[in-house]
């Protein structure tokens, strides 16, 4: 294969953590049975339908990397799929989840082969969006609405406050009251800011952050 077809894959990879999919490769004029051939030589490794790492790039050995091939595999090149829930979480690095399966939401109803991966219709607002080692996931704040609204385990989620409180990635209290406001009732309480200073308190997190809810 040409040196210049490898330079061309290499540069688009180098913008995806060593990785490339099939799509990325056509539009870049490098058909498919080229790719195979490049799997053939070994100067490309597949690592799911439809995504390749380059040779010599870092393998996917953790969770984030499994989290990141799911993600191209699901054409994932935009932030039309944005990592949710227990997923979103283990990218933010809080609570104990130690997800099996990848979840993600997009704005439009879609399905996928993908086993390990489960797919909900949702449109999240640009403002809760957010890139953790390049993946468009849900702020740590619509995380835990998330969370709240799957009904996980409400001391798994007082967890995952006080971790992010620890690492300075809790940012908009305010706006975790006004997600939590439609789960306030279901969840016992007159308000989400109510239900929020709820999470704080269990996650023993400072009392100053309940005047931040308002």
């Amino acid at each position: 294969m040409s040196g210049e077809t490898i330079s061309r894959l290499g540069a688009i990879a180098a913008e995806r953590w060593g990785m490339i999919t099939t799509a990325q490769a056509v539009d870049a004029g490098v058909p498919r049975k080229v790719l195979s051939g490049l799997v053939a030589s070994g100067a490309i490794e597949r690592l799911a339908q439809g995504v390749y790492r380059m040779a010599g790039a870092p393998a996917a050995e953790h969770e984030v990397d499994v989290v990141r091939v799911r993600w191209l595999a699901l054409g994932g090149v935009t932030r039309h799929v944005v990592a949710a829930g227990r997923t979103a979480a283990a990218l933010h690095g809080i609570g104990d989840w130690f997800p099996a399966e990848s979840e993600f939401v997009t704005p439009n109803r879609r399905t996928t082969r993908l086993s390990d991966v489960r797919l909900r219709m949702r449109r999240v607002d640009e403002e809760d969006i957010v890139y953790v080692d390049g993946l468009p996931a849900m702020t740590v704040e619509r995380t835990i609405a998330d969370l709240v609204e799957a009904r996980e385990d409400p001391s798994l989620m007082a967890d995952a406050l006080r971790h992010a409180v620890q690492r300075g990635t809790f940012l908009r209290p305010r706006r975790l009251a006004q997600l939590l406001e439609s789960l306030a009732h279901r969840n016992g309480e007159a308000s989400g800011a109510a239900l929020a200073g709820r999470l704080i308190l269990a996650g023993g997190v400072d009392e100053s952050w309940l005047d931040r809810l308002h």
